[in-house]
This record gives C-alpha cells, structure tokens and sequence, in this order.
C-alpha cells in the first residue's frame, strides 16, 4: 500500500508506522501518488490566527464573531465540542459555551495570513481556485516532474510548512475531481489528510447522506426527502429524465453527482463578483457618531480587501436593516473604479444621508461592486472635490506606514467611536 508520512514526508510502501521518524501520522491509499486534484481548507482559521497571534487563548475556547446579536463567524475546535458552529446567532453560542472569549474579527490580520498561505499554494502550481480567505482548489497535474515528487507529497509538505511557518494548520481532500475533493477535506478535520481513489468513488458514496453535497441547504434538503431521497444510493435509483422532470437543472447535476462525476475545471481566473463588510449591532442604534464610525470601519475593510486582491470596484452599495427587520439598500456609481477607503466612506455616508432619520438600525453593510483590475482605479482627478487627490496620497502614504509597522500604527479619528 503507498503510504506517506506527513511529518517527514519520508514515502514508502508498509501498513505500519513511518520507517524514518516512527510517527503514526501517515497516510495510506492505493491511488495515493496518481491522483493531482486538491482541497485545501484551513482549520478554524480566524481563530487559528488569534490563537497563533495571542497563546493565551491557547487552552481557551475562542469564538470570532459579533455582539451578542450577532453571529458566529469561526469557532475554534475547543468551542465546536460544545456545539458552537459558524453561522449560529451569537447568543446561542453563548448560551452553549459560556465561557468562551469572544473577539471581533481582525480581517487585515486574515488577509495577511491568507496571502502568506497563497503564496506557498502558488509554488506548487499557477493553477488555484481560492473559494474564501482560508480555502482553495488546486490543480497539480504535470507538476510531479517540476517538482520531482508527486502531488501528494508536496500537499503534505504545503501542510507542514504552514505550521512550521506560519503557525496556522490545514486539512487536504485529494481526489480526481473537485466535488470529492472538497468532501475529502472534511473527513478528517483538523490536520486531515484523506484521499477518495477513482475505484472507490461509487461504495464510498452510496450509504453517503446527500447532504454531503456541497450548497444543498436546508430547502433542497427538504426537496429531496420530500421525493425519498436520503442518501446517494437513493439517487442512484432515479434515472435521468425523472431528476430533471423532478428537480429542473438542478437534477442534472445531482444525476451526475450521485455517480461522484464532476467536470468542473479548476479556474485561477474566477471573477470576484463584489467586496463587502456588514455588523450586527449588540443592540439598535441611530446615534450618528456611532454609525458613522461604522460605515468608515466598513470602509477600511472593504478597502483592505480590494487591496490585497489588487482590485477596485465602480459601485458603492449600503445596506441597512431596521430595528423592524426591515431592508434597506442603496447604491451608487462612481466615475471611475476605486479602493480606496476615503472615497468608499465618502460615498457610502453619502447614501447614508440619502436614508434619512429611519431609524434605529440593527445591521450596517458597506460593499463594492462592478469589480475591475486595480490598474484603471483611482487615477482621474474630480473637478467637484480637487481635495480628493491629496486625500488618495495620504492614505497611500497611511498604507506604506501600516505594511512597515503594523496596522494599528495610523488610526483615524472616526474609527474610534
């Protein structure tokens, strides 16, 4: 059986422990060293970096998320055994693991985490599909002889030098399309690295529930069983007509799935789409000061974002939500493509204003879309404000100042109330 040891990377082919350095953290699979298409999802990643950042919280269950009417964005493993989970309204995290340290999200630190880990990602191939911040898809055929190593091996070592280096640990799915391989990443979680072979696609499936596909919520959920589809065996049994007649586009993918058939190419050149940053507020607020601060923190976000992703955006979207769960979105362009975070605020306080006295609000957004190269943005002058060229310097010289010393080295004003 080849096998690989993930903390030596040693190969070699046994049902026992690693011959060179004797640790059990080894993986075994018949098609180990053929298969070349990679999940890598980071494991409970914002809370991972403030863990790394702060090793105080080591031993300490940590939540990321918002106030207490908000909801959680990552929960380490620590909290997760107490039933924590993404996307839970904060107080019911609470109400399960009252003991948890909650911090706001950093997401400059994310980023810089994230592009540190992109950069390792992009030595082993140019072909990378980032789904977020902390997972991507990467395509590895034809790199075994740049490499002079199979693709698993040089996975494994992605995996280790992430820990060695950045401190921040990873899960590998590898498989032969990118539906399993994203399955596989979630086998094993953390520090997992599992394989699903082409010969064992169908009987590793078939007792599998659907909800193992990816982007089934809970409504295609409820489709399903309402048809006496529970488990892929159960959809195994539909012929291909019937799914479509039953499920319209939808059934020709779960048709295709069922048989572990996926023929989506793993894309370097994925457009992003918008950029955005919302809070829910602890509690409903219409003080200005305070939603002002908000919209310029947004902002900054939002900014940081388009920045590490060298892009820009020609529409500025605001998106509040009143005390009544009411919506309110607005929206405007601008002359040309920006990311920087004075004239996202300048418009986004704009449409604010727009809004009038409709308060108090539960939840703020500030987003960016129309997205383009960076290389277009931000360079025509504005003959109705001939200050905003000296505004865009200063942020660029705020910029260079934050990348030598930090991000808290230049704060504005307004961001502290």
């Amino acid at each position: 059986m080849p096998a690989l040891c993930r903390d030596c990377l040693t190969t070699f082919d046994s049902d026992t422990r690693c011959p060179a350095c004797r640790s059990p953290r080894v993986t075994r699979h018949p098609e180990l060293f053929d298969l070349t298409i990679a999940h890598m999802d980071c494991d409970a990643f914002y809370a991972s970096v403030e863990k790394r950042d702060n090793p105080d919280l080591a031993d300490k269950p940590l939540i990321i998320g918002g106030g207490r009417r908000g909801v959680v964005s990552t929960a380490c493993y620590i909290a997760r055994i107490k039933g924590v989970k993404s996307a839970m309204p904060m107080f019911k995290a609470l109400k399960l693991c009252p003991e948890a340290v909650v911090l706001r999200p950093r997401f400059d630190a994310y980023t810089e985490a994230s592009r540190a880990i992109r950069a390792m990602m992009d030595e082993l191939t140019p072909v990378v599909e980032p789904l977020s911040l902390d997972e991507a898809f990467m395509d590895l055929s034809g790199t075994a002889r740049l490499h002079h190593a199979p693709p698993a091996v040089m996975l494994a070592r992605l995996v280790k030098r992430m820990k060695d280096e950045l401190g921040l640990t990873g899960s590998i799915g590898l498989s032969h399309n990118k539906f399993l391989a994203k399955v596989a990443s979630d086998l094993d979680k953390p520090r997992g690295f599992s394989v699903i072979g082409k010969e064992e696609t169908t009987a590793f499936l078939r007792p599998k529930s659907v909800r193992l596909i990816w982007g089934i919520g809970p409504a295609a959920q409820t489709s399903l069983n309402n048809a006496g589809i529970h488990t892929f065996d159960d959809l195994l049994r539909w012929d291909r007509r019937d799914l479509h007649d039953r499920f319209g586009g939808m059934g020709e993918r779960l048709y295709s799935l069922a048989r572990g058939e996926d023929g989506r190419k793993i894309s370097a050149r994925n457009p992003v789409k918008s950029l955005s940053n919302e809070t829910t507020f602890s509690e409903d607020t219409g003080n200005d000061d305070i939603l002002d601060g908000h919209i310029w923190r947004m902002a900054e976000k939002v900014s940081a974002r388009a920045k590490a992703k060298d892009k820009a955006g020609r529409v500025v979207t605001l998106k509040l939500k009143t005390h009544n769960f009411k919506g309110i979105t607005k929206r405007q362009s601008l002359h040309h493509p920006t990311q920087i975070a004075d004239t996202i605020y300048r418009t986004a306080r704009g449409l604010f204003d727009q809004v009038g006295d409709r308060g108090p609000y539960r939840l703020l957004g500030v987003g960016l879309s129309e997205i383009t190269s960076a290389e277009t943005a931000d360079r025509e002058g504005d003959l109705l404000d001939p200050d905003a060229g000296r505004r865009i310097d200063a942020e660029k010289a705020a910029d260079a100042i934050r990348e030598k010393f930090g991000a808290d080295a230049i704060i504005k004003g307004r961001a502290l109330r």
